[in-house]
């Protein structure tokens, strides 16, 4: 059985709330360690950003997941592109631009890893797995936020860490819809009774990786080369 439960039928989705209370008192725990330590705007963003992960985890999207492959990729859309940046906004920005590629490439691995047939597959079969999965996709994506939100140190290495992001995620997105052949084995039975087939479910989930992930990502990429020609123009002037 997934952590998650038994697929849901569209009925009764919205009575499949998680209420597990080691995950709850978790987010309580984390959520409160960091948010005391912070003040103002800072404080406000990554309060939202908590309050973003709670519902992602612990909403019917967790037992919708285990029906739809779309719902698992909008999952982890909602944790690593709105909820981990909001995080991130409240943690200290780091000493140097070291972590920077390390961070994308740790980010790359763990969304590639957990987005193939096998390792998918295995985090609906173990809890372990499962948290495994999460932990290690949200604790990247919020290191890789950490080091990209700064802006006024390398600005270029921003833009090119950002762009090289949203490039493998597009990719990762592009493969998922446009592959010939439904990928997941779990999907095959559980998607009928929300009107897609196998193949549909994946290519949606792949059209929910490829295009916002891209748009963020370079949205970033730009903001930043916009604030480093303001730094030159500042100079100059």
């Amino acid at each position: 059985m997934p952590y998650c439960g038994a697929p849901p039928m569209p009925g009764s989705l919205w009575l499949r709330w998680n209420i597990d209370p080691v995950v709850i008192v978790a987010l309580v725990l984390l959520a409160g360690i960091h948010l005391a330590r912070l003040g103002g705007r800072q404080r406000t963003l990554a309060m939202t950003g908590w309050a973003v992960t709670a519902l992602a985890l612990l909403s019917p999207l967790c037992a919708l997941s285990v029906s739809l492959f779309a719902a698992r990729v909008g999952q982890h859309m909602i944790l690593i592109l709105i909820a981990a940046p909001l995080i991130a906004a409240g943690l200290p920005p780091p000493r140097d631009s070291r972590p920077l590629w390390p961070a994308v490439a740790a980010f790359t691995v763990f969304l590639w890893l957990w987005h193939m047939p096998a390792p998918y597959d295995a985090t609906l079969h173990s809890d372990a797995v499962y948290w495994a999965m999460h932990i290690s996709l949200f604790a990247s994506a919020l290191a890789l936020w950490r080091a990209l939100l700064p802006l006024g140190r390398r600005p270029m290495a921003l833009v090119a860490a950002g762009t090289v992001a949203s490039m493998q995620m597009a990719l990762l997105g592009a493969v998922l819809t446009f592959a010939g052949r439904p990928l997941f084995a779990w999907h095959y039975t559980t998607t009928q009774a929300w009107g897609f087939t196998p193949l549909a479910d994946q290519q949606l989930g792949g059209v929910l990786m490829w295009v916002p992930g891209a748009v963020l990502f370079l949205w970033l990429a730009l903001r930043t080369a916009a604030h480093a020609a303001r730094e030159q123009g500042a100079a100059r002037a």
